[in-house]
This record gives structure tokens, C-alpha cells and sequence, in this order.
């Protein structure tokens, strides 16, 4: 795997020209979410990310190449729940219990998006939500303190801070 070009630094979306890349990579969330990993483009193009930490990718992204070259990060469809309050204070409501279940989670101004999880959708329309399945591309919001996805979660049960200084468990 040390003979295939590297791609160590990342460009943000919107911060380069796509359509200058030389391939392009479409991949589900969990498959963005990366350190290290060897990646074939759509044109055929094999190249091993390697970077510093694990970061989420987001749709857009550039795979800066050793040597030269950019890839293209699309973010691949996936089972999905889009979530849609009554107005926008039922919505705010509804994204509170989903973050207060550490939830990955993609919002716009009108909808949230989340991994489909049956039990979580029954919550959801016993709370008054409109939910449906969809498949879509999924870029979640990063972490309050700086984490930008960099985990997929934690135990239930494992002791942890949410940065007030008080240690607990869920």
C-alpha cells in the first residue's frame, strides 16, 4: 500500500475548483469518516488517505494528492430519516431529544436528517413529528467542542463529560 500516491491534507468544500479533480470518491458516511484508508476513484485512480486523525470528509472536499492532483469527496445516498416539526419551535424541540441521544445529525433551516433507526422514528411520531425514509447524502453536523464527527459515538453506560465538568453515564 506505500507505493500508491498519498493524500495527506484535505481541501473544504468550496475553497477549490472541482471540476479540476482528477477522480472522484463516492462514499457513505461511515466510509468518510477516515485516518487512513485506501480509496479507488470512479476513473480507477487507487490512493491511500492518510492523514494526521480521523476527520469526517464532507460532500465537496478535495483529497489534496502528493505529487499533485486533487480527488473529488461525493457524499454517497443512504438510509436516512428526514425529520419536520408542526413550526419551527416543534422542530427545535425535536432536535433537542435527538441531541440529547448524541445523535449524528444533519439539520437545515425546515428538516433534520438522520440515520434510519426504527426505534428512534417511533419517538420521533410520538412526539408529534412528520418522518419519513428517504435516501440521501448524509454530512452531519460536527461536535460542539471541536470533534467535527471525529467519533461515531459512545458507549451507553461509559463514563463521559459534555464539557460542564460533571462526569456521567447514559
Amino acid at each position: 500500500m506505500t507505493d500508491l500516491p498519498r493524500a495527506t491534507q484535505i481541501l473544504p468544500a468550496g475553497q477549490w475548483q472541482a471540476r479540476t479533480a482528477r477522480d472522484t470518491v463516492t462514499a457513505g458516511f461511515d466510509d468518510r469518516h477516515r485516518r487512513r484508508r485506501r480509496y479507488t476513484g470512479e476513473k480507477g485512480l487507487s490512493f491511500l488517505l492518510d492523514l494526521p486523525e480521523a476527520v469526517a470528509l464532507r460532500d465537496g472536499d478535495g483529497l489534496l494528492l502528493e505529487g499533485g492532483g486533487v480527488v473529488l469527496v461525493r457524499a454517497a445516498p443512504e438510509p436516512l430519516i428526514e425529520v419536520r416539526g408542526r413550526d419551527p419551535q416543534h422542530l427545535l424541540r425535536l432536535a433537542w431529544h435527538l441531541g440529547n441521544r448524541h445523535l449524528p445529525a444533519e439539520i437545515d433551516g425546515e428538516r433534520i436528517l438522520i440515520r434510519e433507526d426504527h426505534v428512534i422514528l417511533r419517538m420521533l411520531q410520538g412526539l408529534g413529528a412528520t418522518a419519513s425514509k428517504v435516501d440521501a447524502p448524509f454530512n452531519p453536523e460536527g461536535g460542539a467542542y471541536g470533534e467535527h464527527n471525529r467519533h461515531t459515538g459512545h458507549k451507553h453506560g461509559e463514563l463521559h463529560d459534555h464539557g460542564d465538568g460533571i462526569l456521567h453515564r447514559h
